[in-house]
């Protein structure tokens, strides 16, 4: 039995994911936060959070790399780990540097820390000639403006350093980038309470529609698990609202897509990692969106899993542990899997969902995981606004995502307007 050392996470499903893949494994784990109440918080009245049934639950301050580290090696001498990893973007680099002070298996501190800034991996990636949109680097709002006069609109302005498509805005004009320049500096700390980067990234937009591929770098070598497909909405930010997989696209998309995400993983220097890699497939040709070191969220993994029994998830703990991922390929009857979010468009407060039952009773459905009445509601900004997911299945062909489209229609969220 191997024992991990789990440092912070998500408090979605991958949270729950990865301690299900660690047990099932045979392994253990001990879990390492600076803030136990935040996941004490996020499991339903009357439930436990699956992390918090780690063999040991401890507190440190994860957000102080310098005190954490000679921390953590304390505690290997006494419970010795024998892999380290996390699932939240934001402790990613802390991860990377723990592993290799420890000496356990993992990528370098390097290749995740210009994984996970923007505008890192916007360099490297172009030093490489891996294609990307033109881009700059700006120190601040004027910046900004003046780089968007040479790069011209429209463009996308993103933070570097935040995840879930948190202030990533289309711009037609100056006045939109003066507001999302200023939305971004009115945000200095991440969710996790650590301070960002003031830096901004101006992109020009990428045409064509957005996909991700889904990889396993061991060994040296970058295995494909497959390409999902995306689709967005929530303009001018870009919020995802539904994926199928496998992606219906004609071949050499699929070739062409899993071939610069490959060239994106090898110019970062990425190995001993599950990736997630999101490209626009341009009239140009394939673009790199970003490379996220991790794997899928909004229920990917699920997805790859319902359609070829390969456990994403799984793969990451192996990885994690310095033992060849099981990549072998199961019939599980399913030929795609769709998964769609309900995305509020107003705040308030939700009274309802209406049409759930007939959601959860409907043929072919995978999940269904709604928002319960009572909730504070926000308008759509990100991914962090959904009001629950459904997912289906489809045995004979692509049609999981026409599938849920039609189940979705029939939910109504009813909403006490603030």
């Amino acid at each position: 039995m191997a024992h991990l050392l789990v440092v912070e996470s998500w408090v979605g499903s991958m949270s729950r994911l990865l301690p299900r893949a660690i047990r099932e494994g045979g392994h253990a784990f001990t879990f390492l936060t600076r803030d136990l109440h935040h996941y004490l918080r996020s499991a339903p009245e009357g439930t436990a959070h699956p992390l918090l049934a780690a063999r040991n639950v401890l507190t440190a301050e994860t957000n102080d790399i310098d005190a954490l580290l000679p921390e953590v090696e304390r505690l290997h001498g006494a419970l010795g780990f024998d892999g380290v990893l996390t699932s939240c973007d934001y402790y990613l680099p802390t991860v990377a540097r723990i592993a290799a002070r420890l000496g356990l298996p993992g990528p370098t501190p390097e290749a995740v820390e210009n994984a996970c800034r923007k505008d890192t991996t916007r360099r490297v990636l172009g030093d490489a000639g891996v294609p990307g949109p033109r881009f700059a680097v700006c120190a601040d709002r004027a910046a900004a403006e003046e780089a968007a006069r040479e790069l011209g609109f429209p463009l996308v302005v993103k933070p570097v350093d935040l995840c879930a498509g948190m202030y990533v805005r289309r711009v037609d004009d100056e006045r939109e980038l003066a507001e999302a320049c200023r939305a971004i500096a009115d945000f200095p700390l991440n969710a996790r309470g650590q301070l960002r980067a003031p830096v901004l990234l101006l992109e020009t937009l990428l045409d064509g529609p957005e996909v991700s591929v889904e990889t396993v770098s061991f060994g040296g070598t970058t295995h494909v698990v497959g390409v999902t497909d995306k689709s967005l909405g929530g303009a001018p930010a870009f919020i995802e609202t539904g994926h199928m997989f496998p992606a219906p696209l004609a071949p050499a998309d699929v070739e062409a897509a899993q071939d610069t995400a490959v060239l994106a993983i090898k110019a970062l220097g990425l190995d001993a990692v599950v990736a997630h890699t999101e490209i626009r497939l341009t009239a140009a040709g394939p673009r790199v969106v970003e490379v996220n070191p991790r794997p899928a969220g909004n229920r990917i993994t699920e997805l790859v899993r319902h359609v070829t029994g390969l456990d994403l998830a799984a793969a990451c703990v192996d990885v994690a542990l310095g033992q060849a991922p099981d990549l072998r390929r199961r019939d599980t009857g399913l030929r795609s899997a769709a998964v769609g979010f309900l995305v509020p468009d107003v705040a308030g407060t939700l009274e309802a969902i209406e049409g759930s039952a007939e959601v959860h009773a409907a043929q072919g459905v995978l999940e269904v995981q709604l928002a319960e009445p009572g909730r504070v509601v926000k308008a759509a900004g990100s991914n962090n606004e959904y009001l629950g997911h459904v997912m289906a299945g489809d045995a004979e062909g692509l049609g999981a995502r026409a599938r849920v489209e039609a189940l979705l229609s029939g939910l109504r969220p009813r909403v006490s307007v603030r």
